[in-house]
């Protein structure tokens, strides 16, 4: 990622929006079961 730019050579498979929750004193993020095992990148939008 340079000057706020992003690039992703990779084949995207899948793409979903969630909200990050509470989970204890941390936070999570629910996927799909569907995805167990596979790699994932997490991208933080600016607000």
């Amino acid at each position: 990622m340079q000057s706020n730019k992003l690039k992703i050579e990779d084949e995207i498979e899948f793409l979903f929006e969630k909200k990050i929750t509470k989970f204890g004193t941390g936070a999570k993020i629910d996927a799909p079961k569907e995805l167990l095992g596979k790699k994932v990148y997490v991208l933080v939008r600016k607000d």
